[in-house]
């Protein structure tokens, strides 16, 4: 806007301005809200103040101060002139006797929409009854899926909400911080405005737990002046390093907000005193070559952690965040957080999917960032859709908010928080080593399920034990808790001989009768013709490693089958036997690093003495090594459902360009394929180079979908899939 509109603005709205609250909102929103849209933010505004007049906060202020205030925070994120008349008017309809068919005659459909969709949410009165939350959660993201602008205002009212938050009553301070820490915060982190999701989190903790807030906010003060030149040196010789290396960017320090200080020091159980990373830096570059060029820099000039990098811009966060993350060792040994980012990227960082509004520019095309919340809100429609209830509705949006962990109730309505897609045997490993190594049976939600089923957000879970119950070695193939993993184990490695003999003697009869030898009366004889393939074991020693999950069951049946009727053709049986391999079938079946098969690769297999069954594929160079004339290669195919990632290797021949690898990488990750391990070496020429990536596929046509995309990238030349790496 040039002068001249500013100074009319001026002029206009002079006559509007009574305290600096309102005199900000004007001025800022008057340098990008067109001419013709101001007349429309002076009347909002003038209505707004008609009709709340009379009323007041608890502050003491004239109550139009605060839907103001709540105008001048969307105006951080240039929001238009309807979202921000909506703000203005946000609570006529519920706290006045204006009605939407009012608002809606005098400022348009869609202003009344969104003031509508506000109103609705402000009628929320979360209870401590499940069923009610859950309702109350699916009327409020319901309005927020149909217009994103509805829950930009209602972040912005709790915002403005929470930072006066001191002047109401304790107990519905605590219950309006609860729910901010636990609904709010979350969904502007998943929309991506992280200054807002910080700042909720930091006023939730300071109104939760006031007492350790003073206590860190003060410790703060003081390590502040302690720590003032550490700290300026740190900012000086990362900048003349940068400048040395010419590279133009932006160095400034942060101190740590006193929420991440307190979750550090309570998930590490450390003193204050023990946490020396409370400042962190962040340097704006201009492109992304210039974040990893500046990267390398660093890394010379402090020496980086192990394990402390994270490259958020070749694999974004979902809600469009990218950064590189790394922590280095400083002077004096003090650990330096640095986050490394471009000026675009710091932008979308601190504002998400208001950085780019999809309703500025009615028709300009979407962002990748922009695309994947509409389809995230425009899925919670759908899922409203398909849910019978609101808590199964919540269930999902919970999924959403927190994807890495499930919350599942115990019978006397605890909650316990699991990794995703944990099973009725994790949580029972959960509850108590004990009550997993005895699990039987289980129930969710009342219902009798299979021991494998995984738990959902808001599962009721009941396990069944019984004194005579055992794990098995097929729960390892579904089990995702470190907990269960290791109970599971040290239970069969502690298992009496005759109990795991009497298992293994079981699930040997089920793969007897899938090979249709139902009625086989194996006797001892059988027994010692196959013992010398299985390192001269006993029959019961055969059967305690069935057991154990050491040998495969359907392998022994094969074999005892052939001793038992030697007039049997090996040929009949084979072509009735074929093993079919999932990937997922434990310890005693390897895959061989030579050939690294794939599911659609053909295959073939072996028993390896002390190792169990090795699969190959058939042109592997190393299986003529491994095998002789003795050794019977199995018939062996892949299971139309297999269900594991398998590791491939693959070769790239690039052009040596900045930022070839983050290119190379990001086409990978958006493939939905995991990078395993990466490295580098020079090419026959200066201008060359190859690049070695070994990633995780699902199959052949997964591989193939993932080499397509990487010969669209033009620094590729060359690109060839390593089978025989001995």
């Amino acid at each position: 806007m040039d002068t001249t509109s500013k100074t009319q603005l001026g002029k206009q709205t002079s006559h509007l301005i009574d305290n600096p609250e309102t005199s900000a909102f004007f001025k800022d929103a008057g340098l990008y809200i067109n001419q013709s849209d101001l007349s429309l933010l002076e009347t909002a505004f003038k209505f707004s103040k008609r009709a709340h007049h009379g009323q007041f906060r608890k502050t003491g202020e004239p109550y139009v101060s605060h839907p103001t205030s709540v105008a001048h925070i969307l105006t951080e994120w240039k929001l238009d002139a309807q979202t921000l008349s909506a703000a203005l008017l946000h609570d006529v309809v519920e706290d006045t006797i204006i009605t939407k068919e009012e608002i809606q005659n005098k400022f348009g459909g869609v202003v009344a929409d969104l003031v509508d969709g506000v109103s609705k949410l402000d009628q929320i009165k979360f209870e401590s009854k499940a069923h009610q939350q859950a309702e109350n959660f699916r009327k409020m993201l319901l309005a927020m899926s149909r217009d994103v602008r509805v829950i930009l205002i209602k972040l912005a009212d709790r915002l403005h909400n929470m930072r006066t938050l001191s002047s109401i009553y304790r107990k519905k301070r605590l219950r309006i911080a609860q729910e901010t820490a636990e609904i709010y915060a979350p969904i502007a982190n998943r929309l991506g405005l992280n200054n807002v999701f910080e700042e909720l989190q930091e006023l939730s903790f300071q109104h939760l737990y006031p007492n350790r807030f003073r206590v860190i906010t003060k410790a703060l003060k003081k390590a502040r002046g302690n720590r003032r030149e550490l700290i300026e040196q740190i900012l000086k010789e990362t900048q003349n390093k940068l400048k040395t290396h010419h590279i133009d960017a932006s160095v400034t320090g942060r101190e740590k907000n006193t929420f991440s200080i307190y979750r550090k020091m309570r998930e590490k159980t450390l003193s204050f005193a023990e946490v020396y990373d409370i400042y962190g830096f962040r340097v704006l570059v201009d492109n992304v070559s210039s974040c990893y060029l500046a990267l390398g820099v660093l890394h010379q000039l402090f020496k980086p952690i192990p394990g402390k990098f994270k490259d958020y811009i070749s694999i974004p966060k979902k809600n469009g965040y990218q950064s590189l993350h790394t922590t280095l060792v400083g002077p004096y040994g003090t650990p330096i957080e640095i986050q490394i980012r471009t000026n675009e990227m710091h932008r979308i960082a601190e504002a998400g999917v208001a950085s780019h509004w999809l309703y500025k520019e009615r028709g300009a095309s979407l962002t990748d960032l922009q695309s994947k919340t509409h389809q995230w809100l425009q899925s919670l429609l759908e899922i409203h859709m398909e849910s019978g209830s609101s808590t199964e509705f919540l269930e999902h949006l919970r999924i959403d908010l927190f994807p890495d962990e499930v919350y599942v109730f115990t019978p006397s309505g605890e909650i316990m928080s699991l990794p995703g897609e944990s099973t009725c045997v994790d949580f029972a490993y959960a509850v108590h080593t004990d009550i997993g190594n005895q699990t039987s049976a289980a129930k969710v939600n009342h219902e009798l399920v299979p021991l494998r089923t995984p738990l959902k957000t808001g599962d009721r879970v009941e396990i069944i034990t019984s004194d005579h119950a055992r794990p098995t070695s097929n729960w390892l193939d579904f089990v995702v808790t470190a907990k269960a993993r290791y109970g599971i184990r040290h239970r069969l490695k502690t298992m009496r001989h005759d109990d795991a003999a009497s298992l293994g003697k079981q699930i040997l009869s089920g793969a007897l009768r899938a090979l249709h030898a139902k009625d086989i009366n194996i006797s001892k004889q059988p027994w010692l013709k196959i013992r010398a393939k299985f390192g001269n074991k006993t029959g019961d020693q055969i059967l305690s490693d069935i057991g154990l999950g050491k040998t495969l069951a359907i392998v022994v049946a094969r074999d005892l089958i052939i001793a038992n009727d030697s007039n049997k053709p090996k040929d009949s049986l084979r072509s009735t036997e074929q093993l079919l391999i999932r990937g997922s079938e434990g310890m005693s079946l390897l895959f061989g690093d030579c050939c690294s098969p794939i599911p659609g690769d053909p295959i073939t297999g072996h028993m390896k003495e002390g190792t169990g069954l090795v699969i190959h594929t058939h042109d592997c160079k190393v299986l003529g090594k491994e095998v002789d004339q003795t050794t019977e290669l199995l018939d062996v195919a892949w299971s139309k459902n297999t269900d594991k990632l398998f590791t491939v290797t693959i070769s790239l021949v690039v052009t040596d360009d900045k930022g070839v690898l983050a290119r190379v990488a990001t086409k990978i990750a958006n493939t939905n394929s995991n990078i395993k391990n990466a490295s580098a070496k020079p090419g026959d020429s200066e201008a060359y180079g190859t690049i070695i990536f070994t990633i995780e596929v699902q199959d052949r046509i997964h591989l193939a979908k993932v080499m397509r995309e990487l010969r669209r990238v033009p620094n590729v030349i060359r690109i060839s899939r390593q089978k025989h790496r001995f």
